[in-house]
């Protein structure tokens, strides 16, 4: 077992590529830029009782500058709490949105209720959820960066995926991270001549201190930008609902805005 352990973690790591996916010094030594092809990338679990396939949503590379580590953190996409293979009422009737991140050897489970109620996180062994993964991650073929307005607006109208990659800094702990994902709503403006990425959900780590294990750093956010030099977020947390003035009650929900210095690339993505 520890060697096909070992293979997820070594697959994990051979998915990130180069240290730094947005060094352009990097990328023009290799002519190449690589991306996950999001439309073809699952996690597939080994689990005899549920060898559940799960979507890939998009991938965080965290870097630990100062240990010169990384890890791939693969975000998957949401289903809803259900009596898997029961005969009838599959549906959980108390129900919420479950989503797995997977991080190396560990898993980040997200349950989220209609409110905010305890247990929302849950920490797991990947091993000991449904069995070894395997992951089947596929690369765009021809990964292009979009540099120019003319560019992005030009295959924005086009049937040809986009993503994008989003690197931060905490120059204080030395964690970095590049947040890979596909764009799933652009904005072109003709008349002012501007696009404004607004996409999610997206693995967002809190980079201001070092947790155990590493994946336990991540909370969902959704991205926006209009430039390379820098990106909002909106970040899933307990939020109140207000009424007449009166807290009601307490859900997950994406709110405070906040925005960080970045480095971003769009990117086209075909498999041709």
């Amino acid at each position: 077992m520890k060697s096909n352990r070992r293979g997820f973690l070594t697959a994990g790591l051979a998915a990130v590529g180069t240290s730094a996916l947005l060094d352009s010094a990097a990328a023009a030594e290799t002519d190449t830029i690589e991306c996950l092809d999001y439309g073809r990338s699952f996690i597939c679990n080994s689990s005899a009782a549920n060898s559940v396939r799960f979507w890939v949503e998009s991938r965080t590379i965290l870097f630990d500058d100062k240990a010169g580590t990384k890890l791939a953190i693969y975000q998957c996409g949401s289903c809803k709490s259900e009596r898997t293979f029961a005969e009838e009422s599959l549906l959980a009737e108390d129900n919420y949105d479950f989503m797995p991140i997977y991080g190396g050897e560990d898993m980040l489970i997200l349950r989220r209720h209609v409110d905010a109620r305890d247990g929302y996180r849950q920490l797991r062994k990947v091993q000991e959820v449904w069995g070894e993964p395997r992951l089947r991650l596929h690369h765009g073929k021809t990964v292009t960066e979009l540099k120019t307005f003319e560019q992005i607006r030009d295959v924005t109208a086009t049937d040809t995926p986009l993503a994008a990659q989003t690197e931060i800094t905490n120059e204080e702990t030395g964690l970095r991270c590049v947040m890979e994902y596909p764009i799933k709503t652009m904005n072109i403006s003709i008349d002012k001549h501007i696009w404004q990425v607004d996409t999610g959900p997206i693995a967002f780590p809190d980079l201001t201190k070092r947790f155990d294990p590493p994946v336990d750093s991540v909370r969902l956010a959704f991205a926006v930008f209009n430039a390379p030099h820098f990106c909002d977020f909106v970040i899933e947390q307990p939020t109140p609902v207000v009424h007449d003035e009166q807290e009601v009650c307490k859900v997950y929900h994406y709110s405070k805005p906040v925005s960080f210095p970045a480095k971003n690339r769009v990117l086209s993505v075909s498999d041709k």
